[in-house]
């Protein structure tokens, strides 16, 4: 009978693990429900808070509150000071519902610039050109564009799911709107990583030099350092990245460890 009961709680804490570790991919959360001193907390326990420049206020959204960011409004991420070993390079998500405004404009959902200048990611609605992009750059010496995606009709006053995704190991990059793929495109530089350095800015809304601003409303930005499956984007999208509370999890693992060690 204790073997069975030791069997049981194994069985149970390798669950509680495999539940705790099962978001460890995901890098930055922003599901704005509230604005704190200034920043749009990061929930996903990496503490990359998004520090408001400009007028963004809380309106409704898809799941509870959503940003409205005026134009030229943006997150700073304080890029230089992100540690590089959280900065997906073997693989990338990036997701956010968006609903944008009329501006004649590129709306820029987010944007990264390595300290040699590189422009490194690039997830836009593209007005001019009536169209979504997905493009992720390795490092300048490694030769730039990895991937670029153009694909898809964008909506205005809408919402709208976009998800993009890249692996090195499937030398791929992917471009999902409300969960469905619309295009992809096949690496351009073999076994290339993503740069891993925003030595010099990462932003939500508006690229580092000021342009391309976002306008229009923003839900549940997450970043990850994965290359999220289809039915993973769409769990997102309809559920938001669900995080285990650290302080619950630990203490379930506490307690579980604690009788084990009395058996």
């Amino acid at each position: 009978m204790k073997h069975l009961i030791v069997l049981a709680l194994t069985i149970c804490l390798t669950l509680m693990m495999s539940a705790i570790y099962s978001e460890a991919d995901l890098v930055i959360s922003y599901d704005f429900e509230e604005i704190q001193d200034g920043l749009i907390k990061d929930g996903s326990g990496n503490n990359i808070d998004g520090k408001i420049n400009g007028n963004i206020s809380l309106v409704d959204g898809v799941h509870g509150k959503a940003a409205l960011f005026e134009k030229g409004s943006y997150l700073d991420l304080d890029g230089p000071n992100i540690p590089q070993e959280l900065i997906p390079t073997d693989a990338f998500s990036l997701t956010a519902w968006i609903n944008i405004e009329d501006t004649g404009e590129h709306h820029a959902i987010f944007n990264a610039r390595a300290s040699d200048e590189q422009w490194l990611i690039h997830p836009e609605v593209r007005n001019t050109s009536n169209t979504y992009r997905w493009l992720l750059r390795a490092d300048k010496a490694v030769g730039g564009t990895i991937f670029e995606v153009k694909a898809g009709e964008p909506k205005v006053g809408e919402w709208v799911h976009f998800a993009g995704t890249y692996s090195r190991a499937d030398g791929v990059g992917i471009l999902y709107i409300d969960g469905q793929e619309v295009g992809r495109d096949a690496a351009k530089i073999a076994d290339a990583a993503v740069a891993g350095d925003w030595g010099l800015g990462a932003r939500v809304g508006l690229n580092v030099d000021d342009a391309r601003p976002f306008t229009g409303m923003m839900d549940d930005f997450t970043i990850w350092n994965e290359a999220l499956s289809q039915d993973k984007v769409m769990d997102v999208m309809s559920n938001g990245p669900s995080v285990p509370t650290a302080v619950s999890s630990q203490s379930k693992l506490t307690t579980t460890w604690g009788m084990l060690k009395h058996l």
